[in-house]
């Protein structure tokens, strides 16, 4: 009996293993596939999803590159590309969502996480950003914002990452892209 309850508590682990959403964005330069984390941070998985499905980023952009070599305003450096709506109009037409901290869902900022850009905690909706290295200072309690709130992160780079280190090392003018990468498009692959 005892083996029979192990063999089906084996099997029963293996078939109840939890998969996450996967995410592709096509842009102009190639394809970055992430998985998107709804166990861990619910609340900007179900936004950063909603948004996909309306095709709210067919034809939006990344327009942001952060670099060691143009933030000398900067003490606290960090390494991301930002992407989405980048027009304020059109930003504003969606909702902020409830900002959920690193310290709640334990989604530290780390090389290839996708997170939410914000200026005070609670107004992200639908700009992102992917980091490009560890970023500390972007998770509760770091350096990058003086709130010491961090960022909502809420997914991960699993393919393409080489895609974003290429936008990445695009010329920019303070920060913004000289030319924009077109994301053709963004929809769900799982």
């Amino acid at each position: 009996m005892r083996n029979i309850l192990l063999t089906i508590f084996i099997l029963g682990s293996f078939s109840c293993g939890r998969s996450h959403p996967q995410i592709v964005i096509r842009t102009e330069m190639g394809e970055i596939i992430f998985e998107v984390y709804t166990d861990r941070a619910p609340v900007t998985a179900a936004n950063f999803l909603n948004l996909v499905e309306q095709e709210v980023y067919l034809n939006s952009i990344f327009y942001r590159v952060v670099r060691m070599d143009n933030q000398p305003g900067n003490n606290v450096k960090i390494e991301v590309i930002q992407g989405g709506l980048f027009d304020d109009d059109l930003i504003e037409k969606h909702k902020p969502i409830v900002h959920e901290t690193t310290n709640i869902t334990g989604i530290k900022h780390t090389d290839g996480v996708i997170s939410m850009a914000r200026m005070e905690p609670g107004t992200a909706s639908s700009e992102f950003f992917i980091c490009i290295g560890d970023q500390p200072s972007l998770d509760f309690q770091g350096g990058r914002n003086p709130d010491g709130q961090g960022f909502a992160s809420f997914g991960k780079v699993i393919k393409g990452m080489d895609v974003v280190r290429a936008i990445q090392t695009l010329p920019d003018s303070g920060q913004y892209l000289n030319s924009q990468v077109k994301i053709l498009g963004m929809e769900r692959i799982d």
